[in-house]
């Protein structure tokens, strides 16, 4: 007899289709075997070949919410374990051939095979934590090197410009949990560099300010009434449009997210043509705005 100790990969809804072509190869049922894990209740599917090979077919990770689909209508056998696993684990498996509908054992806990003692779940919790702070040193790392490259877009992300604070941007750990810290530290530079840019347009605009203040000073009173109108409203347009700037701030984070994903080059493209658009836009609102004021 050939034994494997090799578990092949199987996704939920390709449990039907498995169970027919065991079933079209005259594979024989062994076994479904459950095991409770942090990410849910792993189910392997275990059959014997001709000629004596034993296969093993693992769906990682079943959650509550997951519906099995039943084998019974091609290996009745696995009634017994689908039961069971439904009763221990509570996983739940639709169309068993012989279903007991929660009744295959007489438990005073249900589910008792996914419960872990405290000392279990302290460990867990404890190793959660551990895994936490390996990938947030990863990530101050990959920040620092990046610093190091790149020290123009880092010395950028000190000033807080329209809610944007790229000293305090945990928010962003946790957004892109798992994003490789390297491209984490390029979307907080971006940041970093839309922030500072955003810095340097609100002192030009209140370097106007303060001359067309000085201008209005020297104006008829009338003229200057006119004026004051003119910048009033102009004011209000773009209060409002940093309102709505304001609430882009997470799809604008979606995006850099995406962008690093992407080939750099294919990325420097996609950025362009955002650029172009954002520009194009901004022309077309300056001469909206113009009209307005005339």
């Amino acid at each position: 007899m050939e034994f494997s100790s090799e578990f092949i990969p199987l996704k939920l809804d390709e449990v039907p289709a498995l169970s027919d072509r065991m079933k079209s190869e005259h594979a024989r049922f062994v076994q479904i075997l459950a095991v409770n894990t942090d990410a849910g209740v792993d189910l392997v599917y275990s059959f014997m070949m001709d000629g004596g090979a034993l296969c093993n077919y693992e769906v990682k990770g079943v959650k509550k919410t997951d519906v099995v689909p039943s084998i019974t209508s091609n290996f009745l056998a696995a009634f017994v374990f689908e039961n069971e696993i439904h009763d221990l684990f509570g996983v739940t498996i639709e169309g068993i051939a012989i279903d007991f509908g929660g009744k295959f054992y007489q438990l005073a806990q249900s589910e008792p095979m996914t419960i872990i003692s405290p000392a279990q779940k302290a460990a867990r919790e404890k190793a959660a934590k551990a895994a936490e702070a390996k990938r947030a040193r990863a990530a101050k790392v990959a920040e620092t090197e990046y610093a190091a490259d790149h020290p123009d877009a880092i010395k950028q992300m000190k000033p807080k410009v329209s809610g944007i604070d790229p000293t305090q941007m945990t928010d962003f750990e946790e957004r892109f949990a798992g994003t490789d810290p390297e491209k984490l530290a390029r979307i907080k530079a971006a940041f970093a560099a839309k922030a500072a840019k955003a810095a340097e347009a609100e002192q030009s605009r209140k370097s106007k300010r303060e001359t067309r203040a000085a201008e209005l000073e020297n104006l008829d009173p009338e003229k200057a009434a006119k004026v004051r109108a003119a910048l009033e409203r102009k004011k209000k347009a773009a209060e409002a449009k940093r309102a709505v700037g304001s609430t882009n701030v997470e799809r604008d984070a979606e995006i850099e997210a995406k962008l690093a994903q992407l080939d750099p080059e294919r990325a420097a493209k996609v950025r362009a043509a955002l650029d172009a658009k954002a520009r194009k836009e901004t022309a077309e609102r300056a001469a909206n705005t113009g009209k307005d004021g005339e």
